[in-house]
């Protein structure tokens, strides 16, 4: 994998780069559309790839090693050839789950033993399992086994925490260069910032993370609770001390403000499974504000879905159908609402893209940013 900054914006650390894979080029800064089960929700792959025009899509570890399994996903050729998706991918490394099994689970130095929450099955992993997975997935870029700090959270357990992830990393980095890949591609391991809201443990493992001098990197343990002005915070300090060279990926952020706040702050990646869960309730995002499309006020209403988004497949159908479709129960609304919100995002960072290329990110980001947190 390579990384190239061609331009940053002469009023904030937002920038524009270029991810070159195997399977293909990413321009930065880039939103990637949660695949969790090797799909993304709600959505084909032809209208994915045609209508939403994602340069990635993310899978889920966890959920692709309980189900389909690695011997499915091994037997078939691959992710990429499973899925029949051509583009990029990356794989998060399962420790979100760890966080969000909590009741599921027990960690040690050496792995975590969970429960399966499809049938109660017990399986382990260590760093070394984690690496073993992703490998066998082939996603083109994977990541490094953490714990996810919750919050709130104290801050001995959040140190305590913080070295553990780093422990794994220094076992994740060694059998990832000592194994080799599974298929006809290559593959890139990025690592993982913790630290929960503590700058000094942020800065620690930033600095931890950099020199460890892997082709990008990753900042977790955000979007869990905590307040945006905190997670602003720290994504800035750790945006300061991660190399300028390499890739930033904040995991699991978020809404359509906080994407344009820390791509301000210097962020490349994202993902959130926000668009998608949120389009399947009714609620979609605009260049106008928020609209949630069972409301009454939209019964009668026979305009596009966002006007101002010609790009979109708004142009297709009314807010009048669409909210028709939700109160109907038909399956189409949802698909619609999908389509929509993640053609929408894709758009927000393609716009932030020319922007920043303009030099006038710092003045589209206020006028932006009061649009799309308004409710409709």
């Amino acid at each position: 994998m390579k990384f190239e900054v061609s331009a940053i914006d002469g009023h904030s650390k937002a920038r524009v780069g270029l991810i070159t894979t195997d399977h293909g080029n990413i321009e930065t800064p880039v939103f990637m559309p949660v695949g969790t089960a090797a799909t993304v929700k709600a959505i084909h792959n032809k209208d994915l790839e045609e209508q939403v025009k994602p340069h990635i899509i993310l899978g889920n570890t966890y959920h692709l090693f309980l189900r389909p399994g690695l011997d499915v996903i091994s037997r078939a050729g691959g992710i990429h050839r499973f899925m029949s998706w051509k583009k990029p991918v990356l794989t998060d490394s399962g420790g979100y789950q760890v966080y969000s099994l909590a009741e599921r689970r027990k960690m040690t130095a050496e792995g975590v033993t969970f429960q399966s929450h499809i049938d109660g099955s017990r399986h382990f992993f260590s760093p070394e399992r984690v690496i073993d997975i992703q490998r066998t997935i082939g996603a083109d870029i994977i990541m490094a086994f953490d714990e996810c700090t919750p919050y709130p959270c104290d801050y001995r357990y959040a140190a305590k925490s913080m070295k553990l992830t780093h422990e794994w990393l220094k076992r994740c980095c060694q059998h990832f260069d000592n194994t080799n890949v599974h298929y006809d591609y290559t593959q890139t391991l990025f690592p993982i910032v913790q630290g929960s809201t503590y700058r000094d443990l942020r800065a620690d493992s930033a600095k931890y993370i950099s020199d460890c001098n892997r082709e990008g990197n990753a900042i977790g343990g955000l979007s869990v609770g905590e307040p945006k002005e905190s997670m602003y915070e720290m994504t800035e300090l750790v945006c300061d001390i991660l190399p300028a060279d390499k890739p930033r990926y904040l995991m699991g952020v978020g809404t359509p403000e906080n994407i344009i706040e820390c791509i301000g702050l210097g962020v490349d990646m994202f993902d959130c499974v926000m668009p998608t869960r949120n389009a399947r309730n009714g609620m979609l995002f605009t260049k106008e504000g928020i609209i949630n499309i069972r409301n009454k006020k939209w019964q009668f209403d026979t305009g596009q879905i966002d006007p101002q988004g010609d790009a979109f497949v708004d142009t297709m159908y009314s807010r009048a159908y669409l909210r028709h479709l939700f109160v109907a129960g038909e399956m189409l609304g949802p698909m619609i609402a999908t389509m929509h919100n993640l053609s929408f995002y894709t758009w927000l960072v393609k716009e932030a893209r020319k922007q920043i290329l303009a030099n006038n990110f710092a003045a589209w980001k206020k006028d932006m940013t009061a649009k799309v947190t308004q409710r409709l």
